[in-house]
């Protein structure tokens, strides 16, 4: 019989979560920029179950936080930037011919 731990089960179903969230509301960069960190925290939360259920070695967990912590830095640079030349963070106000 196949065990299933409580961090896969919290991986998937906060992945899961996250993705519909995502794909629903739209409305705001902000609310997707936060929807995409739950879905990189949910990563390092099933990465961190793979490295101990299988010896993987500690330097990928450190990777893979620092490129998140980075991702989310550039996100945030982003909408600020956004914010200071439209006024608001609403995604249907971006369009290609606006930029």
């Amino acid at each position: 019989m196949i065990e299933v731990s409580f961090l896969f089960i919290l991986s998937i179903t906060g992945g899961l979560f996250s993705l519909v969230t995502l794909s629903v509301q739209r409305k705001h960069l902000l609310r997707c920029l936060l929807r995409l960190e739950v879905i990189t925290l949910t990563l390092f939360v099933f990465i961190l179950r793979e490295r101990f259920s299988q010896n993987f070695e500690n330097f990928v967990v450190l990777i893979f936080i620092a490129l998140a912590a980075c991702e989310a830095r550039l996100g945030l640079a982003i909408l600020v930037s956004l914010i200071r030349t439209h006024g608001n963070d609403y995604v249907y106000s971006y369009g290609l011919q606006k930029c």
